[in-house]
C-alpha cells in the first residue's frame, strides 16, 4: 500500500510508523526536567525563558518586562534554579470594558533543572530592559568532562 502524498516522496505505508513517532514524542516529554519548567501550583503565570550552555557556564534568560529588580528572587537548591516574584498591576482599572488584556499579573514561580553542576559561589545575575540574565559558572569537574577513548 502507498502512503498519501506528504509534500514530497511517496513511500510505502508502514502501519506502526505513527505509533513509533508517538512513542518517541512521549519519551521526549518524559525526560527529567521537562515538567519541572511548568508553572507551579499557586503561581498565576510563568515567564518565558531560554537556557543555553557555553564552554564554562550555563546562561538562563527570563522575560520579566515591567518589573523592578527588587521584585525578583533568584535561588538555587540541589541543582534546581528557581526564579520567583510578583508583578503588580500598575493601577487598578475601575471600568470593566476591556477590549484586550494579555498581560499577566500576580505571583510567578519558575523552576529549572540544570543540566550539570554549577559553582553556587560564582553565580551572577543582571536585569536590564525587562530581561533577567543569570550566569551559572560550571564547577571545575564539570568543565573538564572529557572522556578519552583508547583504540586498540
Amino acid at each position: 500500500m502507498i502512503e498519501k502524498y506528504r509534500g514530497g516522496w511517496l513511500r510505502p505505508w508502514h502501519p506502526f510508523r505513527e505509533l513509533e513517532e508517538i512513542r518517541q514524542r512521549m519519551e521526549e516529554w518524559l525526560k527529567p526536567g521537562f515538567w519541572r519548567t511548568a508553572p507551579v501550583e499557586g503561581a498565576a503565570w510563568a515567564p518565558p525563558i531560554e537556557m543555553y550552555e557555553e564552554k564554562d557556564k550555563y546562561v538562563v534568560k527570563a522575560e520579566l518586562p515591567g518589573m523592578k529588580k527588587d521584585e525578583i528572587e533568584v535561588s538555587i537548591t540541589d541543582n534546581v534554579l528557581t526564579i520567583k516574584g510578583e508583578r503588580k498591576a500598575e493601577e487598578e482599572r475601575k471600568e470593566s470594558n476591556y477590549y484586550c488584556c494579555e498581560r499577566y499579573y500576580g505571583s510567578f514561580l519558575r523552576s529549572i533543572n540544570l543540566p550539570g553542576n554549577v559553582d553556587a559561589k560564582k553565580i551572577s545575575a543582571g536585569y536590564k530592559d525587562g530581561i533577567l540574565e543569570i550566569s551559572l559558572p560550571k564547577t571545575a569537574e564539570e568543565k573538564e568532562k572529557k572522556i578519552e577513548v583508547k583504540i586498540e
